[in-house]
């Protein structure tokens, strides 16, 4: 399955930043890595970095409004990214979920609004220290995603994030075998669902990714791929997580 590393700058960034962008889109049109690689910069950033980096890599955005327009005051539709030139948006991040207060169904209609306008969606879920410390792991990651997927999800059209809420921008990281426990899970519910493409869709760990740790965690069972966030701020770290991606790491 060929892994997709994505950067998400989060509100990172103003045009001074783009020539990082520039030297990731550098790297992967010389080298050609096996992999898929995404960077999601904030909105102002999206129709010059698209521009700038010729679609040597997929640049995306980092939400998205369920409706295709209307009177929704400092939102963007999905049919707006893609007029900007992106291909893929983030949806369901916890942050959108805990400081904007989305919900399962926003993430599930946000996913549906990403389709409709012919973005392909990275659907975020995870669960909080809280509920880890509680042992509600799994009932709610299962949960999540069985509420936040929308009917109809392929490979060709949607990824899964798994972000522990208490490992993002923290420094710290699930330990192997829980990042290995909870991947099952999803790939178990996806294949249920879904069947064979369920078995095919990429599932994305993310979570203080960095170039030290990212060999160990992409070569888990069903780590297809990272959500990065500050690492992929600057190209030198970002390519060094994309190089951990390689088949031969």
């Amino acid at each position: 399955m060929r892994r997709l590393i994505v950067g998400n700058w989060k509100m990172h960034g103003t045009g001074a930043a783009l020539g990082e962008i520039v030297a990731v889109a550098k790297y992967v049109a010389e080298e050609a890595p096996p992999c898929d690689v995404f960077v999601c910069p904030p909105f102002t950033l999206i129709a010059r970095a698209t521009r700038a980096t010729g679609g040597s890599i997929t640049i995306g955005g980092q939400d998205c409004h369920r409706e295709p327009s209307g009177a929704f005051t400092g939102d963007v539709s999905a049919e707006m990214l893609a007029d900007a030139g992106a291909r893929a948006v983030i949806v369901g991040h916890s942050e959108r979920r805990s400081l904007h207060g989305e919900t399962d169904l926003d993430a599930a209609m946000k996913t549906s609004a990403a389709w409709r306008a012919g973005l392909f969606a990275i659907l975020c879920i995870g669960e909080t220290q809280a509920e880890r410390d509680a042992g509600q792991a799994v009932d709610i990651v299962a949960g999540q995603l069985d509420a936040s997927l929308p009917l109809g999800a392929n490979p060709n059209t949607t990824a899964i994030a798994y972000e522990p809420v208490w490992a993002i921008g923290t420094g710290r990281t699930p330990k192997a075998e829980e990042i290995t426990a909870i991947h099952a899970l999803i790939r178990e519910r996806l294949t249920e669902r879904l069947g064979e493409g369920g078995s095919q869709l990429r599932i994305l760990y993310g979570g203080s990714v960095k170039p030290a740790n990212a060999g160990s965690i992409l070569n888990l069972p069903n780590v297809n791929g990272a959500l990065v966030g500050g690492a992929s701020l600057k190209a030198e770290e970002f390519v060094s997580i994309i190089r951990a991606a390689l088949p031969s790491n």
